[in-house]
């Protein structure tokens, strides 16, 4: 890295504001949280596994004493653990300043999430789909706020095939990845065009990680033989969301991954998007039949 390249030491105070983070017992999502926390902010650990998420949480606030960190529980495979999470930290918080959509599964056996939308979709897309949603309020609501959803580079080998949007004629586990990727940018896209036309400030933007070591790629044994040649760091992995969230020139509809060679590693640095995640038409319908598919309505 050059001396003039982003890092963490960047990061501006952030004192006094609250973030949520999913995901964030592990990873690029705990490498998030722990940043926000050194900077001051209020951070809630919204994980799955209370047991991975607590000794976590305890090694943030350990090691930066004043640290302000909390652990919920959120299982986005489940949509009524998203109500339920929505709810409960409404009743300890009246503003939201980052809300940042980080969990993720990639390349799982074929499941299905609760509500019976298959794994990834329902994980990747509608449970932060819904959560978003669920908390828009807080979120417009806080001047300068902020929604980070995290992609991937797996976009560009998806397509949203809404005739099967569950994988039920034929399950392909990288195609149902792209897929869910994809739709992250959509949703991404199209939320910024709904909060822009609606007069607000809040920005909704994208990132993603490059080629990152994590947890994510249990069920990917190549990926996880590749990585001792090709992955960066979980801590190198979070500065794209960290930048995304944080740093002032950041616009609405941006999407930020890292610098290096085909996008895999190095410091953060704006990127392009491929063209369906650009396609209007599709994210508006997409948005339509996850709003369907959720019960969740935003109101922006």
């Amino acid at each position: 890295m050059s001396k003039d390249d982003w890092t963490a030491e960047q990061l501006p105070d952030q004192t006094g504001r609250v973030a949520i983070v999913t995901g964030a017992n592990s990873g690029i999502g705990f490498e998030t949280a722990k940043v926000l926390s050194e900077k001051g902010a209020t951070v809630i650990m919204a994980c799955r596994n209370l047991e991975k998420a607590n000794p976590k949480a305890d090694e943030i606030s350990a090691a930066h004493s004043g640290s302000e960190v909390e652990v919920m529980e959120l299982d986005l495979s489940d949509l009524d653990s998203v109500r339920q999470f929505a709810n409960a930290f409404r009743t300890k918080y009246s503003r939201l300043d980052l809300l940042i959509n980080n969990a993720g599964i990639m390349v799982p056996p074929y499941g299905k999430t609760a509500q019976g939308f298959e794994t990834q979709f329902g994980v990747n897309h509608l449970g932060h789909f819904a959560l978003t949603g669920s908390l828009l309020d807080l979120v417009v609501n806080t001047p300068g706020s902020r929604i980070v959803t995290v992609s991937s580079v797996a976009h560009l080998m998806g397509k949203i095939d809404f005739s099967d949007l569950n994988w039920e004629k034929g399950y392909k586990a990288q195609a149902a990845y792209g897929q869910s990727k994809l739709a992250n940018l959509l949703f991404t896209y199209e939320l910024q065009r709904r909060l822009a036309a609606a007069g607000k400030d809040t920005l909704a933007v994208a990132a993603h990680p490059g080629w990152t070591s994590t947890n994510l790629q249990e069920h990917a044994p190549s990926v996880k033989f590749m990585n001792r040649f090709f992955a960066q760091e979980p801590s190198m992995g979070a500065l794209p969301t960290l930048y995304a969230a944080t740093e002032a020139n950041v616009r609405g509809a941006q999407y930020y991954g890292p610098s290096g060679f085909l996008e895999m590693n190095g410091p953060p640095k704006r990127v392009k998007s491929n063209r369906r995640s650009r396609d209007e038409n599709v994210a508006e319908r997409l948005w339509n039949i996850s709003e369907d598919l959720t019960g969740v309505r935003f109101q922006i």
